[in-house]
């Protein structure tokens, strides 16, 4: 049977052990939360991207029709 040292050992032992896995299982989903979020932000700036690169080829694409009716 173990004394109470041993006891309160163990009970410490178990606190920061059980600790240490919820930090890191909650450091596991912080970090995913931020990949995607970075993920999502990239996307969305690559559409942005695209978008204006579409709008910037209409408008050349309208320059000469312009000039071909002066």
């Amino acid at each position: 049977m173990p004394g109470p040292l041993e006891s309160r050992k163990d009970v410490v032992q178990e606190v920061v052990e059980s600790g240490a896995t919820h930090v890191g299982r909650i450091a596991t989903i912080v970090t995913g939360a931020v990949r995607d979020v970075t993920r999502e932000v990239g996307s969305w700036a690559t559409d942005l991207f695209e978008m204006r690169e579409a709008s910037q080829r209409a408008r050349a694409d309208q320059e000469p029709r312009e000039s071909e009716q002066d």
